[in-house]
């Protein structure tokens, strides 16, 4: 796959701002000192928000790139940008949960692209093989620009219960995508309890990976439908952008900001508006506990770079499904 064979007005947005509080014993016991997890190499040599801005930068130019980061994590962010050059780095005051953290770097996007397609990526994921995810990315945003009413995720088959993910409801297939396979949403559902994730699992659910493609108008839309007491703090950023009180309003707007997760207090309200491309032959998790990570590890028959006596598990091999050429 080369380099950047999207579409001109394709851009990233990599959320980096959790604290990663559900991994803050394990790292703790490992590097001695509270880092976030998307900033620790858990296996190989880089971190999984290197591992995040490689494949956005498969899609997109740097310049094209926008990275949200929290501003006390700023030097883990800046130690690993690896002489990276172009991209851009928005530092929040605070953590606002996942909804500010979208719309803070949807904010300078619009303000330079209105008419832009964007791909979200989180930060803690592990994915493998990547070309394959990125190919899935490719469709979701060829369908996010024939559909630009739509929000494209990318959903995982599930092969348990699990209660700290959110789930996605298939319902038609989009008949008029000829050799696009996708599917119209029927509920979105996120962190449910254990008798709603059975149903989920038993109906057929995908799990969502928050990654997903979207026009920029479209999700403007959608946050004033959704969280209309913060996209006035927004709209008041985006006035202020390039001008000499940008800074200070941007601090202004955190003072006042409302904590609203993306997914339960949108995704999860507007589900007609949403669309699903499974991602099949993907090896992909959300790395928020310890036994998510040894888990996958043992799938790949990878060690963890951390000793094995920071888990409170002993870590046993399992069947690998997956082989060579992973993570260097």
């Amino acid at each position: 796959m080369s380099p950047h064979r999207t579409a001109d007005q394709l851009w990233s947005i990599i959320l980096a701002g959790g604290e990663g509080t559900r991994l803050r014993a394990l790292v703790h016991r490992w590097l001695g000192r509270p880092t976030p997890k998307q900033y620790c190499a858990f296996v190989g040599t880089r971190s999984m928000f290197q591992h995040t801005l490689d494949r956005a930068s498969r899609l997109t130019p740097p310049d094209r790139i926008v990275t949200v980061v929290a501003h006390s994590h700023r030097r883990d962010a800046m130690a690993q940008l690896d002489g990276r050059r172009g991209s851009t780095i928005h530092f929040q005051p605070a953590n606002r949960d996942t909804a500010a953290g979208v719309f803070l770097p949807l904010t300078y996007i619009r303000a330079r692209a209105p008419q832009a397609t964007v791909v979200l990526y989180p930060s803690d994921h592990f994915v493998y093989p990547k070309d394959r995810f990125l190919e899935a990315v490719q469709r979701a945003v060829r369908i996010a620009e024939s559909q630009p009413d739509r929000v494209v995720m990318l959903g995982v088959a599930p092969d348990r219960l699990e209660l700290d993910y959110g789930w996605i409801q298939p319902s038609q297939s989009l008949a008029d995508l000829p050799g696009e396979p996708v599917q119209a949403v029927h509920s979105f559902l996120e962190k449910p309890d254990a008798a709603q994730a059975d149903a989920a699992l038993r109906a057929g659910a995908l799990w969502s990976t928050l990654v997903f493609a979207a026009k920029v108008e479209r999700l403007w839309t959608l946050g004033w439908q959704c969280l209309p007491d913060m996209m006035p703090l927004f709209e008041r950023l985006s006035r202020a952008i390039g001008g000499p009180e940008e800074g200070r309003a941007l601090k202004a707007i955190y003072r006042n900001m409302p904590a609203k997760n993306f997914s339960s207090d949108l995704l999860q309200r507007v589900p007609e508006t949403l669309a699903v491309v499974e991602l099949p032959g993907v090896l992909w998790s959300d790395w928020g506990k310890p036994e998510r990570i040894t888990e996958t590890l043992r799938r790949i028959d990878r060690r963890p770079a951390f000793p094995l006596t920071c888990l409170d598990r002993p870590f046993a091999p399992l069947p690998v499904i997956a082989a060579e050429g992973v993570l260097p």
